[in-house]
């Protein structure tokens, strides 16, 4: 039995005007008041409304208090234990947990004939609890908000009932005007309030109705309330999919509808809110057709199309409805509340263009942002280098990812093809940096790292040589002479890194080869702390590089004028940190990445320096020339390309060789060489950085790299040799070689064919060639891998041929035509691998000075010096982002076999 309320309605309603909805007469009692979401905004609606919260409860807290500015509020057991300390109420909130939520309800309304309001905070209500609720308030005559809501609030009246409408500071967004506002998302109706106050339209009373499966005060109940509001001139409402509360609704005022939704048409289950799903008719079409036709449009309203009506407008954009709004009240020549405050153009309080050269509409000033933000943004600014979240790392990178569709491995978002078409040292700092260098930069790159490749008198030289003479592999090799390269050895240069940083980033340097900038005013004190300069030979040799390269850094003429930048220590943490530091202002990378810096520079200088024999390092000279031409006049690219063919570089030779060691930066986190490196990083602890030990995580790499990982390109490149060793061929760029590669093909493609029916009759297995099929690109009549194609097409448009990549074209041509596979095999990436450096050392193989044996070595190394690049970015992700022991497979993951 419906207890009587308005003559209007068939069931209770009590509210006759949006006036009525949050008063100064209502008392408000708080069920839960010391839950999280109630702590942090019961004292602001409180102190907000002149303290209308009389009391709260919280079973266990008794004699507690909520402090609040406008003085505490106490915390009872009980609702009864309230009411028997003499306060009264006539307003309930309900931030109980769902469960609760119809119980909480049942005591407010046995104890207390006086409530005649209730507000449900709650979401995702029981739908049978709901109805419980609606039928004990219906019997009562009690109003109930919500479920699923952020309360009400009035703008005249300034008063807050439940949840945040106003947000932190409701004063600010809840200005007194004339516009009404029903939404159906709490957050959405304090944004509505701010977006109109940009146009000169405040709010009088603002109603978060909820959306949870029952909406207790619905469209219907609030267009009544509307009607007989005498301050209210318009209304706006946020209308979400699910439920026909607005079908068919009447407004007595202007209306502007924004309807949100249609992407959920499809959906089965909610997404949000637990009420905004359709069901049948009740989608954000639909509702988008009830609103047309009672407000008489027949299209929404668009800037570009403003359509509407004296009735009002339907948008689908919540940034179109103070414009749609102004244009409904212009029909009916209502002038604003007051001149519009603020705007809607993004205000950024942060800006960080990434060294991007964005156009003039996109660069937006960045203004002070209120307070305490503006404190907080302050202090980050002080901040130099970004801060990466924490997570478990095992099997995931923040530093590669390949493409499932093309198998194509990103590394920072270069592509292992587009990273190709950059020189080596520029994909060595890329890898750390996450952006390539430009040429000053490369040009440090190159000095640095061939400075430390030369290892005459160096403990790690011989290493190396003991190692390569005990016949180990050349991961091994480079392995034993890294081990030497520990901390000990870079912590000046790290040391350095970390003082030029706080001498610098506070004077606002951007370019580190800004000539212009004034060192005379930089006190040199905070170097003193390394102790006296150590010039040293590969300090001055390096200085003089510099020079010739006519390269002058910020921090190497800091150094260079307090007679320090002899010292090779301090000259390498001033020369990495010229590379890190646009990146580091950039916040692209860490502080941590910028101080670790040195020690990768020179772990690629030890790596390719250790692959080089010990007697091509004399005093002075590095491959038989001088370690001064080297330093001033070449580039990385050139030393890997003169220590695999002892030649003097050649424009081709660099563009293969870039090529080269581009495809083989990295195959993703999942491959053995990664997996090594990672782990030797979470072993060490990455929540601790500086115990990470760089050269153990390096050797991680070189571990986990071995004949069957690495050395394998030989098998394409020995196969090769077998194919051409009667040929007489030449020289492999001339296209007028005279071989006719379909008959040398076919030849080989009926000898395996042969082979092949033999070894299955005899039940053995049949071998795979080397470089041919693919296990991702192989159900087609002809398959192609994607990056084969690519570098074919690529060296193609220059005009330069390679005989041994087109064998392997014509190879499976051969055997798809000799019946012996089912469709032609793709071409994969380890033959063109395979093709371009026996293209490149073929010279020497065929004049005796190279053995097979350098030839293997030669292709194993190639692969270490492309992996070292891609590994090198795991190592630094990892530690930058991965937790302590993050890489250990759990017991209960682990089998055991007999």
């Amino acid at each position: 039995m419906f207890k009587q309320g308005l003559p209007e309605f068939p069931y209770f309603v009590g509210i006759d005007s949006l006036a009525q909805i949050a008063t100064r007469r209502d008392q408000v009692c708080v069920l839960n008041i010391l839950g999280n979401e109630s702590r942090s905004t019961t004292p602001i609606s409180h102190a907000y409304s002149g303290g209308n919260v009389v009391f709260g409860t919280a079973p266990g807290h008794q004699g507690a208090t909520l402090e609040t500015t406008a003085g505490d509020i106490p915390v009872f057991d009980n609702v009864r234990d309230g009411l028997n300390a003499g306060y009264h109420f006539n307003t309930g909130v309900v931030y109980l947990p769902p469960a609760a939520v119809r119980h909480g309800v049942y005591e407010l309304v046995r104890v207390n004939p006086e409530v005649k309001k209730i507000v449900i905070i709650t979401e995702k209500v029981p739908v049978h609890d709901a109805r419980a609720i609606r039928a004990v308030s219906q019997q009562l005559g009690i109003d109930v908000l919500g479920a699923n809501c952020l309360g009400v609030a009035d703008s005249w009246n300034q008063v807050r009932i439940g949840g945040a409408l106003g947000g932190d500071r409701p004063a600010e967004a809840l200005q007194k005007g004339s516009i009404a506002i029903f939404s159906n998302s709490g957050n959405f109706t304090t944004t509505l309030a701010s977006y109109l106050l940009m146009s000169g339209w405040g709010t009088t009373t603002l109603v978060s109705s909820g959306k949870d499966h029952y909406i207790h005060y619905a469209a219907p109940e609030w267009a009544h309330a509307l009607k007989n509001d005498q301050r209210t001139r318009a209304a706006v409402m946020y209308v979400e999919p699910g439920g026909y509360y607005e079908r068919d609704l009447k407004f007595p005022k202007p209306i502007v509808a924004c309807v949100v939704g249609k992407w959920k048409e499809k959906l089965t289950r909610p997404v949000g809110h637990a009420g905004a799903i359709a069901g049948s008719g009740d989608g954000a079409g639909d509702k988008e057709g009830w609103f047309k036709a009672a407000l008489d449009v027949d299209e929404l309203f668009t800037p570009e199309r403003p359509v509407c009506s004296p009735k009002g407008a339907v948008v689908n954009n919540i940034a179109h409805v103070p414009a749609a709004l102004s244009a409904v009240m212009n029909l009916h020549r209502l002038e604003p509340d007051f001149e519009p405050r603020g705007s809607l153009k993004l205000k950024p309080w942060f800006g960080n263009e990434q060294g991007l050269a964005l156009p003039e509409p996109l660069r937006l000033p960045v203004v002070d942002a209120i307070r305490p933000y503006a404190d907080q943004i302050d202090h980050l600014n002080e901040r130099v280098g970004v801060l990466f979240p924490r997570e478990s790392m095992k099997d995931a990178s923040g530093a590669s990812r390949m493409d499932p569709d093309t198998q194509v491995t990103s590394v920072h978002g270069m592509t292992v093809l587009n990273a190709g078409r950059y020189p080596f040292e520029s994909n060595l700092c890329h890898a750390l940096l996450r952006e390539p260098n430009d040429e000053p930069g490369n040009a440090v790159a190159n000095a640095v790292v061939i400075a430390w490749s030369h290892l005459h008198g160096d403990p790690m030289l011989d290493a190396a040589t003991a190692a390569r003479d005990a016949g180990n592999a050349p991961s091994t090799v480079l392995s034993a002479a890294v081990a030497l390269l520990g901390p000990k050895r870079l912590e000046r240069a790290r040391a350095a890194v970390d003082l030029l940083i706080g001498v610098f980033a506070p004077r606002g340097l951007d370019d580190p080869f800004d000539g212009g900038f004034d060192l005379e005013a930089i006190d040199a004190g905070p170097l003193e702390a390394l102790g006296p300069a150590r010039a040293t030979h590969r300090g001055a040799a390096l200085l003089a590089a510099l020079g010739h390269r006519s390269l002058r850094p910020v921090f190497v003429e800091y150094l260079r004028r307090r007679d320090l930048a002899a010292d090779e220590d301090l000259l390498l943490g001033a020369l990495a940190l010229t590379l890190a530091w646009r990146p580091l202002r950039r916040r692209r990378i860490s502080r941590t990445t910028a101080r670790n810096l040195p020690w990768f520079l020179q772990l690629y200088g030890a790596l390719l320096g250790a692959s080089i024999p010990s007697g091509r390092h004399e005093p002075e000279r590095l491959l038989g020339r001088p370690l001064a031409e080297l330093l001033a006049e070449h580039s990385v690219t050139d030393l890997v390309i003169m220590t695999l063919t002892d030649q003097r570089p050649s424009e081709p030779q660099r563009v293969a060789i870039q090529m080269l060691l581009g495809l083989l930066i990295s195959n993703g986190p999942g491959t053995i060489s990664a997996q090594g490196a990672k782990g030797a990083v979470s072993a060490d602890g990455p929540e601790t950085p500086d115990r990470v030990q760089l050269n153990k995580a390096m050797i991680g790499f070189l571990t986990h790299s071995g004949y069957s990982h690495g050395g394998n390109g030989y098998e394409g490149i020995r196969f090769l040799l077998d194919r051409f060793a009667s040929t007489g061929l030449a020289d492999p760029s001339d296209p007028d070689h005279g071989i006719d590669l379909s008959a040398l093909a076919q030849a080989y493609a009926r000898q395996y064919g042969e082979d092949k029916s033999r070894a299955k009759s005899v039940g053995e297995r049949v071998r795979a060639i080397p470089g041919v099929n693919h296990p991702v690109y192989r159900g087609r009549p002809v398959n192609i891998e994607p990056r084969e194609a690519f570098i074919a097409d690529f060296f193609k448009e220059r005009g330069e041929y390679n005989v041994f990549h087109e064998f392997y074209r014509a190879l499976v041509q051969a055997l798809f035509g000799e019946g012996v596979t089912r469709n032609v095999f793709a071409v994969n990436i380890d033959a063109v691998i395979s093709s371009l450096l026996l293209k490149m050392i073929w010279g020497q193989y065929r004049s005796g000075a190279l053995t097979e044996h350098e030839l293997e070595e030669a292709a194993f190394n190639l692969f270490l010096y492309g992996r070292m690049v891609g590994c090198a970015a795991e190592v630094d992700d990892h530690v930058n982002r991965g937790r302590n022991m993050d890489t250990r497979t759990p017991a209960s993951k682990c089998r055991a076999v007999s």
